[in-house]
């Protein structure tokens, strides 16, 4: 089956990366007919826009979208442009794993979590009030009236929405997930014993959604301090967590560390009428032009979006392709190699090169 795809290199090391995730698949023996748009940094340097509307209408007509690590250059109105695609089209749900592979340098071993992050609210819906503004000092005004609590005048403010109606979609999205990729517990982390109104609903939610999954799916739920620190204790009593936003954020980065950092950890942007691919870490400029970063976040994130598009043979072929080349160690990049000084690590390119050998081989 031919499929249309949106690419967006990205910028930094964007374009490196994801040309190596692009090469690898095609390997992997899917028909893939690529749109290639641009947003960030290198587009605002061509177009003047940031996240150009031609990238959105391509992903919103194509529905999947590989995408690269973007910059938001500093002083525009974006916060993100990552948050800015997921709020545009509507991707209410993050999805990272964190998967141990051998040949990985890591403190823990057999690691095979999953975190489901809510992707449109909390923290993160943008709604701030600068220090000093006039409406900062009336909504000042206004809690201090209607809760008797003060706030220091010099204070900015960040509101936290979180509502019955996104809980209840992401908790369904984590169940179904669940039950669709062989995940026998999910657990709800939060905050609720002190944010008991969003944290507590959120909380609340998934506790009644759980019941239309019971005999089927097991549910637990922790704060997520604790949850901070079981998963450096006992991360292997774990397997799907679903969490609001900010938590998602922090707690998937946590989990990336498990598995030897942000160069391993894949993920996925996925709403009802659209999916966006993309690595779990930055666009490092600083990096950008060297062949010299790890591609492996962005070779599983393809397999990811394989998956997504019910490619599942191909979506293994390659996976086991870079276990067996993270495994034999010898073309990887600095970072897997025990001594990042070895002079045998090879580029971005000539690893994606051996990952190709293997499909070739396989």
């Amino acid at each position: 089956m031919k499929h249309k795809i949106t690419l967006i290199p990205g910028d930094g090391i964007g374009y490196e990366v994801s040309l190596a995730a692009k090469r690898c698949i095609e390997a992997a023996g899917v028909d893939i007919q690529w749109e290639e748009v641009s947003a960030g940094a290198d587009a605002m340097e061509k177009t003047g826009e940031i996240l150009p509307q031609a990238a959105l209408d391509s992903i919103r007509k194509n529905r999947v979208c590989l995408k690269g690590p973007i910059t938001t250059p500093i002083g525009t109105g974006f916060r993100s442009v990552n948050v800015a695609i997921r709020q545009a089209l509507e991707l209410y749900a993050c999805v990272r794993p964190a998967k141990s592979y051998p040949g990985i340098k890591s403190r823990f071993k057999d690691i095979d979590l999953v975190i489901i992050r809510e992707n449109s609210e909390d923290l993160y819906a943008g709604i701030e009030f600068e220090e000093g503004d006039p409406k900062t000092k009336a909504l000042i005004r206004r809690i201090e009236e209607d809760t008797a609590k003060k706030i220091r005048p010099d204070s900015g403010i960040t509101i936290k929405p979180i509502s019955r109606f996104a809980s209840e979609r992401i908790a369904r999205f984590a169940f179904r997930y669940a039950l669709e990729n062989n995940r026998k517990k999910v657990t709800c982390v939060h905050k609720a014993n002190i944010m008991k109104f969003t944290d507590g609903l959120f909380l609340k939610t998934c506790r009644e959604v759980s019941r239309d999954f019971a005999g089927k799916i097991n549910f637990e739920d922790t704060i997520v301090d604790n949850m901070s620190m079981q998963l450096v204790t006992k991360p292997n009593k774990y397997d799907l967590l679903l969490l609001p936003n900010l938590y998602g954020d922090i707690i998937s980065d946590l989990c990336a560390g498990l598995i030897g950092g942000l160069g391993v950890a894949p993920g996925a942007n996925i709403g009802e009428s659209a999916a966006v691919f993309e690595a779990v870490h930055g666009s490092a400029p600083k990096y950008k032009g060297q062949n010299k970063v790890n591609p492996t976040a962005m070779i599983l994130s393809g397999v990811l979006m394989l998956r997504h598009i019910k490619e599942e043979p191909a979506a293994m072929k390659l996976e086991n392709a870079v276990k067996e080349v993270i495994a034999e160690g010898k073309f990887v990049t600095y970072d897997l190699k025990a001594d990042p000084l070895d002079p045998s690590c090879v580029g971005t390119s000539e690893m994606a090169d051996a990952v190709i050998n293997k499909l070739k081989k396989a």
